[in-house]
């Protein structure tokens, strides 16, 4: 059975953060699962469907690179329990600054109260990506920004899309 890596997340949209995060990971494990989150108390900027998409099209050839399988999935129930099902014995963790890391330790004691088995891996963004977040791409976007420097360039034309006739 490959060693299999969950790398759950919102992707709204996919970032060269993420990316940074997905070629870490991929190096890791035999088996990555992308797995997008959808909760009904947020109301994310792109469809399920279209975060599948981006994370498809922009994951596949890091994955590819590095010999790892890659399956892209959403889930709505406890990020230990897609593990289980999609049989991952590791939790991909991204941290950017110490804000990341002090909720992130918080997170994987309670996944490892949980899932004992489970083993959070914690991987630092690249120093080139650490300032990128999705909230802040999708502000940047949504008021006529440049995000060219933070997102893949099908990302871009998505976010122009999804943006065209609005205003700032």
């Amino acid at each position: 059975m490959p060693r299999t890596a969950l790398f759950p997340g919102s992707f709204d949209p996919v970032t060269n953060g993420h990316l940074d995060i997905v070629a870490q990971a991929a190096r890791l494990a035999e088996r990555l699962v992308l797995a997008i989150g959808t909760h009904p108390g947020k109301t994310p900027l792109f469809s399920a469907d279209e975060r599948l998409a981006m994370l498809n099209e922009t994951c596949a050839p890091i994955a590819r690179k590095s010999g790892c399988e890659l399956r892209c999935i959403t889930f709505a129930d406890l990020v230990v329990t897609t593990a289980k099902r999609e049989g991952a014995a590791i939790l991909i963790r991204g941290l950017r600054s110490s804000t990341d890391f002090d909720y992130e330790m918080e997170m994987a004691g309670m996944n490892g109260a949980m899932a004992p088995d489970l083993q959070t891996v914690f991987l630092p963004a690249s120093t080139a990506v650490r300032p990128i977040t999705a909230t802040l791409v999708r502000q940047i976007a949504s008021m006529g920004g440049d995000v060219s420097s933070f997102v893949p360039p099908s990302v871009v034309a998505r976010l122009k899309s999804k943006f065209a006739g609005k205003s700032g």
